[in-house]
Parts: C-alpha cells; sequence; structure tokens
C-alpha cells in the first residue's frame, strides 16, 4: 500500500517535518511501532559504506596554457594519466601507479591530495600541431587554479560481497588484504545492514539520477556500475548471496572531503581508494521499509578460497553478517578469525550527516529517470588466439 511519493516527500524536508532515521534505527522502530504505523511516520532511511573501491577515479580540465597545448600524455605527481580525450582533459585512475615510487604512491593518492588542497606536479608532453605549438609543459595545479575536477567512479558500493579465505600453506596479498595460509583469517567488506543496495535489494528507490553522499560531498547515480549483475540466488527477503548489482557514481572532487576519501595501499597487491557513500531510502509504501529492516543476521555472503588463483574460486560455505562481526567463524571445523576491510564507525558517520543533512533541509531526494537493470549481466571474458600464438 502506497503512502507518500517522491514530491510529497520533498515538500516534508523542504518545510523542515520530514522524519529521517538510520537504517540501523529503523529496526528498532518498527519493531516497537510496526510495519504499518513506521510506514506512515517515517519519510526516509539512510544508509551507507566506507571502503575499499578500486573501480574509481577522476576527469579532470587543466585549461589552457599560452602558447597551447595539446596534451597526449599526462603525468600527475609522476602518476601517468589517460589524456586519450581531448587538449586539456586527463582521467586517472585510483589504481594507477607512480613511474617513480611504484606501489607506494598511485592515482588514489593524487586524488586524495587535490582534495586536501596540495599542490600537483603536472608533467604533459604532445606532438605539437598548428592549433596546439606546444610540445611539452612543467607545471604544478591544485583545486583552485582548474577548472574541473570530478570522480567519475565506474564501480562502486557493490550490494554485496564474498568473504576471501585463504586455504593454502601460503600467504596470499590480495584486494581482499592480506590472507594468511591454512585459514589463518578471513576479510569480508559491506556495511551489512548499513549498505546501501542491501536496504533496496530490487533498486525500487536506487536508480539513474539518484542523488547520493560522495566523498563527503553530493553527486549522483550515473549509471549501472560495472559488473552489475544483479540476477543471482537471493534468500528469501530478496538479499543477494552473490555480489550482485553496483553503481556507476559521479561528485564534484572540489566539494568533497579527505575525511570520508582516502588512499590506500594493500601490501603486494597494489593502490585502492576508500571511498564513503551514503544513500537515502524514501519510504513510499510498506514494501520498501520492510526491507529496510534487514538485519544482519538475514544478511548472507558466500565465503571463497582466495589461495586458488582461478575466477571460478572453490566456495567454502556461507555466513552472516551478525557471524563475522562476532570476531571469528567456522570453516570445515576449524575457528578462524574475521577482519572487515570497509568501516562500520565511517558508515555510521555518514548515514548520521545525511540524516542531518536531509533534516536541515540541505539534501533532498531524487526520483530515478531510469531503473536498474535486474537481469543477469553475468559475462566471462572469452581467450582467443592463445593456443595459436604458441604454435
Amino acid at each position: 500500500m502506497g503512502y507518500k511519493s517522491f514530491d510529497e516527500i520533498n515538500e516534508k524536508i523542504k518545510s523542515g517535518k520530514a522524519v529521517v532515521v538510520t537504517a540501523e534505527e529503523i529496526i528498532d522502530i518498527v519493531e516497537q511501532k510496526g510495519v504499518k504505523q513506521a510506514a506512515k511516520e517515517i519519510d526516509v532511511v539512510t544508509t551507507a559504506t566506507f571502503g575499499p573501491m578500486c573501480s574509481s577515479g577522476m576527469f579532470i580540465n587543466f585549461g589552457h596554457s599560452d602558447p597551447p597545448i595539446r596534451m597526449s600524455k599526462v603525468w600527475l605527481n609522476d602518476v601517468l594519466a589517460y589524456a586519450g580525450i581531448a587538449a586539456v582533459d586527463a582521467y586517472i585512475g585510483a589504481t594507477e601507479l607512480s613511474d617513480t615510487k611504484g606501489m607506494e604512491y598511485g592515482g588514489a593518492h593524487v586524488i586524495e591530495d587535490l582534495i586536501a588542497g596540495k599542490d600537483i606536479k603536472l608533467y604533459a608532453e604532445s606532438y605539437g600541431t598548428d592549433c596546439y605549438p606546444r610540445k611539452e609543459i612543467n607545471t604544478y595545479i591544485n583545486k583552485d587554479n582548474i577548472n574541473q575536477a570530478y570522480m567519475f567512479n565506474p564501480r562502486n558500493v557493490y550490494q554485496n560481497y564474498a568473504v576471501a579465505a585463504n586455504t593454502t600453506n601460503r600467504i596470499m596479498h590480495t584486494y581482499m588484504g592480506t590472507l594468511l595460509p591454512n585459514l589463518g583469517n578471513v576479510t569480508y567488506t559491506t556495511s551489512g545492514e548499513l549498505s546501501p543496495m542491501l536496504n533496496d535489494p530490487y533498486y525500487r528507490t536506487i536508480g539513474i539520477g539518484t542523488r547520493v553522499f560522495i566523498g563527503g560531498a553530493q553527486g549522483y547515480v550515473a549509471w549501472e556500475g560495472t559488473q552489475h549483475n544483479p540476477g543471482q540466488e537471493r534468500t528469501e527477503n530478496g538479499i543477494p548471496i552473490s555480489s550482485a548489482g553496483t553503481l556507476a557514481l559521479i561528485g564534484d572532487i572540489k566539494k568533497m572531503s579527505t575525511e570520508f576519501i582516502r588512499a590506500a595501499i594493500f601490501q603486494k597487491y597494489g593502490i585502492s581508494i576508500f571511498v564513503g557513500v551514503g544513500i537515502p531510502i524514501p519510504i513510499l509504501d510498506e514494501d520498501i521499509l520492510i526491507k529496510t529492516c534487514v538485519k544482519n543476521k538475514d544478511i548472507y555472503a558466500n565465503i571463497y578460497d582466495y589461495g586458488i588463483q582461478s575466477r571460478n574460486k572453490p566456495l567454502l560455505g556461507s555466513v552472516s553478517y551478525e557471524q563475522l562481526r562476532s570476531g571469528s567463524i567456522e570453516i570445515n571445523g576449524k575457528r578462524v578469525v574475521t577482519a572487515p576491510l570497509s568501516s562500520l564507525k565511517k558508515a555510521r558517520e555518514i548515514a548520521g550527516i545525511l540524516k542531518q543533512q536531509i533534516t536541515d533541509g540541505e539534501f533532498f531526494i531524487t526520483r530515478p529517470v531510469q531503473s536498474l537493470p535486474i537481469e543477469n549481466r553475468g559475462n566471462t571474458l572469452e581467450i582467443r588466439g592463445e593456443e595459436n600464438e604458441k604454435d
């Protein structure tokens, strides 16, 4: 049964009358008041996550020099950026490594340093043209003297994600952190019952055009994320056990904060970036409300053996987030220590900030202009030609 529309909720936000709670708070409210009453009273539920999101990066426009240059190769603090766009546009990926510092510094650090207001060394080369005669430029930029700088992240906010284990007898250095041998530990990510798309499992309110909190700024869902693959096995409450959906996000770097965008070095793996994301879920009806009441004990993730270097890693079982949060789980009769990659503390902070911004009339919800796909997109790269090349 429907109760409210996007417009009605925004009118309440505008007038300062909206009732906003976090995804953790709504659980107790519904238990106390019941679904029907809570759906009438609550207008928005805020969700959040703060974790490593490798598929992130930044578009940047430097402005033109005099004489002008058509940049064909660009480095920012010795980190290569992609310049095959236009004269003074570039894209720097979070995981790109420094030419001089290797795994000690990368694209994620450039992004964090720019947000922090630091000067960034820009070096660019060109082949020279009649309209762009300059062939080299060596200078410094910062967020105040460039035109635009915005994050465009192809894949953020996994709906769910695997739990990583290692059954081999050697240490594995992975994007899920360091995995100790012989099931010495497991790692996991997402913020469980606070996680955005676990609170809207069928994407009824989250879609293209949804306004989000990203890195301390207001941004938007730009498209489905890469590797968006929602058509997977789900529990009775709609929660996928696999990774499922993802989001492509965009936001203004100049308005972000290093409180919510942080570079990270994963030992012997490479560079990643921690991104803070908050998404409001408008309570349009009882079904949407019920979905926001998901509990850690009802969210399950598959445990995979990352010690096996294959895309099809062995499945070791599944486990609830309540069990993961307890500090240890049991795998094949062995008690194994658990460790989160994402920060629940920061996720709670983001959900609280977003709640306050909506309450204060500084953040309005948006109706998606298009829904996210719900069908399976799980294609596998086919490798061709290797056998012929060996002949």
